[in-house]
């Protein structure tokens, strides 16, 4: 028998606990609250998006604008699919969800395909398989929430019946899939029935503020991670679990190694190009799955302007430090902003732990940046240096010059650009 492939699911810590993500894996995710698996479901996406797998991502409950704001980024990218169920569904093809596909504006890099009749399984089904078929490779799939299918389709019988067929049969494809279930919604027998049929079960509970994950059932790995609850923390797509926290005389070197490149603007596909390895390499490194080369490892320092002992070592040996050398700044990407609209520095090392990143920015004259500089969460605070710069925070104009201050707290500037003919420069200080 030919083994499985195995693959990362984006987490490093549950890829460990399960023993990794085999191809025809079928994962449900028993969602406490609704919104858990969601952090799992869009790392699963990044990841399979690093290796340029095709990714069909099947929505019944958000409409396509909706989702594309969900995905953010990952939205950008020609190998992701959107199958909408939702507009002609739930949206009953009312004309505020139907202007999205006759908008151009609205046009993402992704593809979304609309389903006309969401309320006929075989409808949904052909149109699943259908563009399946139309793809290349080990296609991943994710099924935002079979619970959204259960008000289209009249109860539980019809996703039992729906679901009995597709996992098998995704099986049989090659493909790994995501299911979410709301398990409150449901009753046992329901959530019996498509356990007992998955690879993969995993639980996600909330509780008193603590979020947990427990493997119910992975098939054709050690049992030795089943049914113990693992305390974990997400922001953004980053997963930290409580062991990570606490492991002694061990190192994360997966963990370590994503925080650097994400610090640096670094893609995984980017850092590979750089280092002179496949970006599949950078993937399973980060998930813990292989250890690099020493050379890669040399490389990846070079790279990301850190010592090697940065990658063994939760924070450096600078901690009282009071003075940073010009020399140190680091050049850096901000994520998902045009090249040459500005440039960045860092102006701490990338493996300095602080509190608050000091950013040197730089905005060439007639530049101009439909967004802000980050995915704005937080304080943030900028001094101008020199030149000219023009900030907008929807119908509100502000035209900056040097010595002026900017202050962010909760609203989010939609637009900078430099009116100037010279380069505008502004120290910008982003608090974590």
């Amino acid at each position: 028998m030919t083994e499985r492939l195995r693959v990362g699911s984006g987490v490093s810590q549950l890829d460990r606990l399960l023993g990794g993500l085999y191809i025809g894996d079928n994962v449900v995710w028993l969602d406490d609250a609704g919104s858990l698996a969601s952090v799992f479901c869009l790392s699963f996406v990044q990841a399979s998006q690093a290796l340029n797998r095709p990714v069909i991502y099947v929505s019944f409950d958000r409409s396509p604008k909706n989702l594309l704001e969900k995905l953010g980024p990952l939205a950008d990218s020609a190998s992701l699919t959107i199958l909408d169920c939702f507009t002609y569904g739930k949206g009953a093809g009312e004309e505020v969800f139907t202007r999205f596909y006759n908008d151009p504006d609205e046009t993402p890099l992704c593809r979304v395909v609309p389903v006309m009749d969401p309320r006929d399984r075989d409808q949904v089904s052909n149109a699943l398989y259908s563009l399946h078929g139309e793809l290349e490779g080990d296609v991943r799939f994710v099924v935002e929430s079979l619970t959204g299918i259960q008000e289209l389709w009249g109860g539980e019988e019809a996703i039992i019946s729906f679901y009995s067929h597709a996992c098998p049969r995704l099986y049989e494809l090659n493909t790994v899939a995501y299911w979410v279930i709301e398990k409150n919604a449901h009753s046992q027998r329901l959530k019996a029935q498509i356990s007992q049929i998955a690879q993969v079960v995993i639980d996600l509970t909330i509780k008193r503020g603590t979020t947990s994950l427990t493997i119910l059932k992975a098939e054709k790995r050690p049992p030795d991670n089943h049914h113990k609850p693992h305390t974990y923390w997400s922001k953004d797509l980053n997963v930290t679990f409580d062991a990570e926290q606490r492991i002694s005389g061990n190192f994360n070197l997966g963990l370590r190694l994503k925080s650097l490149r994400m610090k640096k603007g670094l893609s995984q596909t980017e850092l590979a190009k750089l280092v002179g390895v496949t970006p599949s390499t950078i993937s399973q490194v980060e998930s813990n799955l292989i250890y690099p080369s020493l050379p890669a490892l040399l490389k990846m320092a070079e790279v990301l302007n850190v010592e090697v002992a940065s990658f063994f070592q939760e924070k450096t040996d600078d901690k009282n430090r009071v003075v940073f050398p010009a020399g140190e700044a680091v050049e850096i990407r901000l994520a998902d902003l045009p090249e040459k609209s500005l440039k960045a520095w860092l102006l701490t090392p990338v493996d300095f732990d602080t509190k608050s990143e000091p950013l040197l920015i730089e905005m060439p004259p007639g530049a101009s940046l439909n967004s802000h500089f980050f995915v704005h969460k937080g304080e943030e605070m900028g001094y101008v240096l020199s030149g000219k710069l023009q900030l907008k925070f929807k119908k509100a104009v502000h035209n900056l010059k040097a010595g002026d201050l900017v202050y962010l707290t909760s609203e989010m500037p939609t637009s900078w650009s430099n009116p100037g003919r010279t380069p505008a420069s502004i120290l910008w200080v982003k608090h974590k």
